[in-house]
C-alpha cells in the first residue's frame, strides 16, 4: 500500500490528485461534488485500495488546488484526462459524486475507450435548472461563499445526521468556505450548462447509479431517469442518506462500489489480436480463456419509473436554424430559463414571428458576436435602456447583468454614468428598480 499527492502550479491543464493503493493494481478514479474535496472519500479508500490503485482528484480551487476556473464539464473532463495521460493511465474505472458524476457521464459519452466501469453517485443528466445555478453564482459573487457554506449541511445531510455529527457538519462548512469563489462560480456555470438527457442511450459502459433515499438535490427520481436512459445500468438506493451519501453512509457505499467494480469491469479489447486485457494483468488473454467471475450478488435492480424528457423540438422556421439555436442558447444564458420560457409560452400566431426574430437576430446575431464580451454588452444595454427611458425592460436586464458577471457595485457605476449623460430623473427611477432587483437576486434563500 502506498499513497502520493501531486499538483502542478504551472500547468493549468492538470488537476491536483492523490494516489492510494498498490502501484500495479487497476486504476479507480474518484471525483467529488461541488464544494467538496477528495476527503469526502476518506471512508471508502481503505477498502477500495486493497484491490485498486485509487486516484482521487480535487476540482479547481477546492482543497487548496490551484484556482484555475473551468466553466464546463467538458473542460473539467479534459483536464482530468490530461492529468491521467501524464501519469500513463489509459484505462480506468470511475466513480463520481454530483459534479464528479457529470464528469463520469462526459467520459462515457466522449471517451468510451478510456472507461472500464462507471459509478454515478447523487448524479443527474441535468442538475436542476440553469437559473438556480446561475443565481447561486450571483450570490457568491456578491456575498462570498459564507452563505453557501453555512447552508451546505442542509443540502448534503439528513437533519438527524447533521445534529448527531457536529464535527462533520463543521468540516463541511469549512470545506466550502475555503473554496476559491471564482472556481466555485465557474463550477456553477458548468452545472448550469450540463444537459445530457438526450444522449444517455449512448453510454455503453456498465453503470451503477447510487442515490440516497432522502437526497433533496438529486434524488431517486433523477437516479431513475439515469437508469431508464443508460442501457447497462443498475440502481441502488441507500436508506437514511442525503446528497453526500459517501459521507453519511460510508459502509453501504463502500460495499456497493466494491461489488460493482468487482463484477462489472469491462475489459479492454484489442481489435488487432482479438484478445482482451484483464484488469491488473500486463498481457492479453483470448476471450474464451477468461476466468469466470465470482458469484457476487449485484445491487438490486429497480424498474425505472421516471420518464425520459423528450428531445428538444425543432426551432421554428426552416432556414438558418444554427443562428436560431445559438440565439436561443445565448438568450437563455443571459436572461434565464424562466423568463425565456415565459416569453415563448405567451407567444401566439400573431407574435411568434417576432419571438423568432428576437431569438435569431438579437441573440443569435448581435449578442453572439465576438466583438464584445457579455459583461460589456450588459453595460451597453443598461445604459441604452436608461437613455431611451425604457425602464419597463430594465429589471430583466439588471438580472441579466448579474448573470453575465457584473457585480452590484459595477451596475451602480453604470447607472451613475447614465445619470450624468441621460438625466437625473430617469436615473432616479433606474436606481429604484435596480435596488429592488439586486436585493432579490443577491439575498440567499433559506
Amino acid at each position: 500500500m502506498w499513497e502520493r499527492e501531486r499538483v502542478s502550479e504551472k500547468n493549468v491543464e492538470t488537476l491536483q490528485y492523490r494516489f492510494d493503493g498498490p502501484e500495479q493494481a487497476p486504476v479507480l478514479v474518484m471525483g467529488t461534488s461541488l464544494g467538496a474535496t477528495w476527503h469526502m472519500w476518506d471512508r471508502q479508500v481503505p477498502e477500495l485500495a486493497q484491490q485498486w490503485r485509487v486516484l482521487r482528484f480535487d476540482l479547481p480551487g477546492h482543497g487548496g488546488a490551484p484556482a484555475h476556473p473551468a466553466g464546463s464539464v467538458a473542460e473539467l473532463t479534459a483536464r482530468l484526462l490530461v492529468t491521467l495521460d501524464a501519469l500513463g493511465v489509459q484505462r480506468f474505472g470511475y466513480a463520481g459524486c454530483a459534479l464528479g458524476g457529470a464528469v463520469g457521464v462526459e467520459l462515457a459519452l466522449r471517451h468510451p475507450d478510456r472507461l472500464a466501469s462507471l459509478a454515478l453517485i447523487a448524479a443527474s443528466p441535468r442538475f436542476g435548472s440553469a437559473d438556480e445555478f446561475r443565481r447561486r453564482g450571483v450570490i457568491v459573487r456578491t456575498n462570498g461563499l459564507d452563505p453557501i457554506a453555512r447552508s451546505s449541511p442542509d443540502r448534503w445531510f439528513t437533519g438527524g445526521f447533521a445534529a448527531a455529527q457536529p464535527a462533520i457538519t463543521d468540516w463541511a462548512v469549512q470545506m466550502v468556505r475555503t473554496t476559491d469563489p471564482g472556481c466555485y462560480i465557474a463550477a456553477c456555470e458548468a452545472l448550469a450548462s450540463f444537459d445530457v438527457r438526450a444522449e444517455l442511450g449512448r453510454v455503453g459502459v456498465p453503470t451503477l447509479v447510487l442515490v440516497g433515499s432522502d437526497d433533496q438535490v438529486t434524488g431517486p427520481a433523477e437516479a431513475r431517469t439515469l437508469v431508464a436512459g443508460i442501457p447497462d445500468a443498475r440502481l441502488a438506493v441507500v436508506p437514511g442518506a442525503s446528497h453526500l451519501v459517501p459521507v453519511e453512509q460510508p459502509a453501504a457505499v463502500t460495499d456497493l462500489l466494491v461489488r460493482h467494480f468487482s463484477t462489472a469491469w469491462q475489459p479492454a479489447y484489442d481489435v488487432s489480436t482479438g484478445q482482451t486485457a484483464l484488469p491488473g494483468m500486463t498481457g492479453m488473454v483470448p476471450m474464451g480463456a477468461m476466468p469466470p467471475r465470482a458469484p457476487v450478488v449485484p445491487p438490486q435492480p429497480v424498474a425505472p419509473v421516471a420518464e425520459i424528457a423528450p428531445a428538444p423540438a425543432a426551432p421554428p422556421g426552416g432556414s438558418r436554424a444554427d443562428a436560431y439555436d445559438a440565439g436561443l442558447k445565448v438568450r437563455r444564458e443571459v436572461l434565464g430559463d424562466a423568463h425565456v420560457d415565459r416569453e415563448l409560452a405567451q407567444a401566439d400566431a400573431f407574435s411568434e414571428d417576432y419571438q423568432e426574430f428576437l431569438t435569431r437576430y438579437v441573440w443569435g446575431d448581435v449578442w453572439d458576436r465576438p466583438g464584445l464580451d457579455r459583461r460589456s454588452r450588459s453595460c451597453v444595454a443598461l445604459t441604452a435602456l436608461v437613455a431611451g427611458g425604457h425602464l419597463e425592460q430594465l429589471a430583466v436586464h439588471i438580472r441579466a447583468a448579474l448573470r453575465t458577471g457584473l457585480t452590484p457595485d459595477e451596475i451602480k457605476e453604470v447607472l451613475l454614468q447614465a445619470a450624468v449623460y441621460c438625466g437625473v430623473p430617469v436615473a432616479t427611477d433606474a436606481f429604484r428598480i435596480a435596488q429592488q432587483v439586486i436585493r432579490e437576486e443577491t439575498t440567499p434563500r433559506e
